[in-house]
């Protein structure tokens, strides 16, 4: 097995499986998983999780949605992903391609070597959109973020000080705009949106998750973006 366990908080745990990144959230009586990996990762996320009640992917890129499907067969979890990304994520076939800036198409072939175009069809997936509830963490916020894909999603637990920002944000060395956006200004906009959220604990799509004053580090950047 290839896979990293970060424990970030009682409730909140993160998983690195093949150098992707999967979060855990454990409330009393349920586990909900935000993210899934590339395919074939199901096998290293139940042997920590044998147990998931729910799964919310953020956006429909084969490395945050890829073991979806396996999981939902292996654990019969409720799957939740945004409007605009559902059909990919439910037929199974390849998102519409990102608006690369040119600094940027080097790091995609390196990191997307060996990653399948298209993930397993997730045949029962829910649609969520802006504004809606889902039930752990307290009350767990759905806030559309589009930009970098139409569909994308970050999830926001405002009694624990928790965001799941997808890859609207990374923290790869700083904090900063995600890459390989479908609309940059889009996604700069989706940033400020976040960034205005007061937030302790920020769990981003790439790079090392801040566990202390977040918001601010995510405020810093935002004042810096433009479109």
């Amino acid at each position: 097995m290839r896979m990293d366990t970060v424990v970030l908080s009682s409730n909140l745990t993160m998983l690195r499986v093949r150098g992707w990144q999967v979060y855990v959230w454990r409330d009393d009586d349920s586990v909900t998983v935000i993210d899934t990996g590339a395919p074939g990762s199901g096998a290293e996320i139940l042997a920590e999780v044998p147990r998931i009640d729910r799964i919310v992917l953020t956006h429909g890129h084969v490395d945050h949605c890829g073991s979806a499907a396996e999981l939902q067969d292996a654990t019969g979890a409720t799957v939740f992903a945004g409007a605009g990304d559902a059909a990919p994520i439910r037929n199974g076939t390849a998102m519409p391609p990102p608006v690369f800036e040119d600094w940027e198409i080097p790091i995609h072939e390196r990191v997307s070597a060996g990653l399948p175009d298209a993930a397993p069809p997730v045949a029962l997936l829910h649609e969520v959109h802006d504004g809606d509830a889902l039930d752990f963490g307290d009350g767990a916020e759905v806030l559309a973020v589009p930009g970098h894909t139409d569909g994308s999603i970050a999830i926001h637990l405002p009694r624990h000080g928790v965001l799941f920002t997808g890859d609207t944000i990374a923290n790869v060395g700083t904090v900063m705009l995600g890459t390989f956006n479908q609309v940059r200004a889009q996604t700069v906009a989706s940033f400020k949106r976040l960034a205005a959220l007061d937030v302790d604990t920020a769990c981003f799509g790439h790079g090392e998750p801040i566990t202390a004053a977040a918001g601010i580090r995510i405020r810093e950047t935002a004042a810096t973006l433009t479109e």
